[in-house]
């Protein structure tokens, strides 16, 4: 799919050129020279952000104006071409398909699909349940327009609505305006909360029960032994089985839920219940993985979540996303590293690009790809 990727003034690349092998590329070099940025780059063009989470002017190479990165592109992919810019002096991002600037950014979103794994997604573990929300809203939302649609215009409405509390909460703490002022400006944007809240919580209960059975088969087929556990709890929503993926009984039960909180919020400043407070739980052993997991156990668990994202998207989609592995197998053992490369292959990645730091950790599944070797921003054969 990805034929040649071109980047400008992005991290450490002043002019970064390369074209990409059908099956894919190895990219070998020691830390800090540039390997994650390649990757990085090539993610940017599927999420129109660092999926290290780095601000956008923070990606610029230092000293200059704007960075830009560019894709060719081959079938499957519907378009030939995809590019993003965005200038520090402006703070604009701009968006191309085929040379035509995009109204709006979102139509470029997942223009080239891509998933990445490395050690770093233990974070998805080990991390605030902000991590995981993030996990899940990226993933549907790259396959699911409907979904995207929706988690937009929830938070449209949850910055309006928290905004609205803030105020409130200034006027009472001067003694100005009435409480049924208050809770009219606040109450205003609770139904497109709860319309547009109730389809987000849905689509993640319906993944989590879709899924869940997938998960537990993924990390035992990792080398867990213990039972693991994918669950989805909303706060405010309805947690029932029998109407958790329904978008009306969720929307109906945040209603309930804003209207019960809307006092103590109104003290607070600050809206306490919807999917923006949710949680993606993982247990192994009937044990939390955050709190009691091992290193190797969050690993594990990390690696099985990226599974089910590429298993989505490509579902969605209809063909395999670029598969970017950023030195994955490196906090692994032999054993693991080698289940790991099995279940890359029997979810049939098809191109492939994998930064490492030496040529003899490249695994043997990938040795037959082309390799380069990146030094101080800059690739040579």
């Amino acid at each position: 799919m990805l034929v040649h990727l071109a980047a400008r003034d992005y991290r450490n690349f002043a002019s970064l050129d390369v074209d990409i092998p059908a099956s894919g590329l190895v990219i070998v070099g020691e830390n800090g020279h540039g390997k994650t940025n390649l990757l990085e780059a090539a993610a940017y063009l599927a999420l129109l952000r660092s999926f290290r989470g780095a601000r956008d002017a923070d990606v610029i190479r230092f000293g200059a104006p704007a960075f830009h990165v560019r894709a060719t592109l081959s079938a499957p992919s519907a378009w030939h071409t995809v590019s993003v810019g965005y200038e520090r002096a402006t703070k604009r991002k701009r968006a191309t398909l085929d040379g035509v600037e995009q109204p709006r950014l979102t139509s470029a979103l997942g223009a080239v699909p891509s998933v990445e794994f490395s050690p770093a997604d233990v974070s998805l573990v080990a991390g605030a349940p902000g991590e995981r929300r993030r996990y899940l809203d990226v993933m549907l939302a790259l396959s699911s327009p409907a979904y995207l649609q929706a988690l937009q215009q929830y938070r449209a409405a949850l910055l309006r609505r928290n905004a609205a509390l803030r105020t409130a909460q200034r006027d009472m703490a001067r003694g100005a305006g009435r409480g049924g002022d208050h809770e009219a400006r606040v109450s205003v944007w609770e139904p497109a909360l709860a319309e547009h809240g109730g389809f987000v919580v849905a689509a993640r209960h319906a993944f989590v029960q879709e899924q869940a059975e997938r998960y537990l088969q993924l990390c035992t087929a990792i080398g867990e032994q213990q039972g693991a556990v994918l669950r989805y709890t909303s706060v405010g929503g309805d947690n029932g089985d029998a109407v958790a993926t329904s978008s009306a009984a969720q929307g109906e039960s945040l209603t309930r839920a804003l209207a019960q909180q809307r006092a103590t919020e109104l003290r607070r400043g600050v809206t306490l219940v919807g999917p923006h407070r949710d949680e993606l739980h993982l247990q192994l052993g009937g044990r939390d993985l955050r709190t009691f997991g091992s290193a190797g156990q969050q690993r594990s668990a990390a690696i099985a979540l990226r599974l089910l994202e590429l298993a989505t998207l490509r579902g969605a989609i209809g063909y395999a996303p670029l598969l970017l592995l950023d030195d994955p197998f490196a906090e692994l053992d032999l054993g693991r590293a080698q289940r790991v490369l099995a279940l890359l292959d029997d979810a049939g990645a098809a191109q492939v690009l994998l930064a490492v730091p030496r040529e003899e950790d490249i695994p043997d599944a990938f040795t037959r790809l082309e390799r380069r070797t990146m030094h101080n921003g800059a690739l040579t054969n």
